[in-house]
């Protein structure tokens, strides 16, 4: 299996990885119940299949996600994949959310995501969202880079930072990794954070590349109409009018090329993403095993630059 050298780490990453946002279940940002047996079908499809690494984080499902991977390596026979996690959104016994990266804060999510993994030590913690005090941000960036010198993580990464941002934390120590939202419905940081990763020797691992599932030519507006009161998807504007249908004629351009290939649209989805130079690897979700067998075909799959200008065109 091809795989690409994450930054500056030794991680060798395979060009997908299994995103398990959607495994933590009900809660505040979750996708609607989960069935915890349908999430380990999916991780361990997808070690079989090849994928060599799983990005989670504490909030999701409230350490439940965490939790779920662990269980699923537990029960794993196979090679160990790389587990990447992150920290900085917290939560309180009533569920509620809010954000932290204070150095005492960052310590205590470390400690407690390693219990939930059940390892000694996390391949890749990541900042999840940026603090509104660049103070703050620096201050976690700097616990994390404490953290790798200590051995309580191998590397040290960002999701969603501004070019700003990470000029100022990869003054204090090397960023291995971003992690921004990338698609075709957000492809914003591909003339922003991209570009400034690939100069400065920074992978980057984007997610929701099938634009949380609209890209996977599953979603009709039947289906969208019939989600869960609880999926967070209800209250986007890019599954609501008037983008909905600016989405879905986007999705038939996907199939087109897709039907050329035998490929479905979310792989096409996927293969956009992963055509842009400074992406090391796309992070895409799966529930069950069946999802998983529906979009390993981007693994291999690549698109000229002819089919990207078509899917791209208004």
């Amino acid at each position: 299996m091809k795989t690409n050298t994450l930054g500056n780490s030794n991680l060798d990453i395979t060009p997908i990885g299994l995103g398990a946002w959607a495994i933590g279940g009900d809660w505040k940002f979750g996708w609607g119940a989960q069935d915890d047996d349908d999430s380990i079908a999916a991780i361990h499809r997808a070690l079989e299949l090849g994928i060599n690494w799983i990005d989670t984080a504490a909030i999701y499902g409230l350490g439940h996600s965490e939790e779920v991977v662990a269980r699923a390596l537990r029960e794993w026979n196979g090679a160990r994949p790389f587990v990447f996690t992150k920290c900085g959104m917290i939560w309180d016994e009533q569920r509620n959310i809010s954000y932290s990266l204070r150095a005492d804060s960052v310590r205590r999510e470390c400690e407690a995501s390693l219990r939930r993994l059940q390892t000694e030590v996390i391949d890749l913690y990541q900042i999840h969202w940026t603090a509104e005090d660049p103070d703050e941000t620096l201050e976690g960036w700097r616990t994390l880079a404490a953290l790798k010198e200590e051995g309580k993580v191998r590397w040290i990464g960002v999701s969603n930072a501004s070019v700003e941002e990470m000029g100022k934390m990869h003054q204090i120590a090397p960023i291995t990794s971003l992690q921004p939202h990338y698609s075709l419905m957000r492809s914003e940081v591909g003339n922003s954070q991209l570009p400034w990763c690939q100069g400065h020797g920074v992978g980057a691992i984007v997610y929701s590349p099938m634009g949380s599932g609209m890209l996977t030519g599953a979603l009709t507006r039947e289906r969208l109409a019939a989600l869960p009161e609880n999926d967070w998807r209800r209250k986007d504007d890019r599954f609501k009018e008037p983008q909905l249908s600016e989405n879905l004629r986007l999705v038939e351009r996907l199939r087109a090329v897709g039907a050329r290939h035998g490929r479905a649209p979310g792989e096409v989805a996927i293969a956009w993403t992963l055509h842009h130079p400074a992406v090391t690897g796309a992070i895409v979700g799966a529930r069950n095993a069946p999802q998983v067998d529906g979009f390993i075909g981007a693994m291999d799959f690549r698109l000229t630059n002819e089919e990207m200008a078509e899917i791209e065109r208004p």
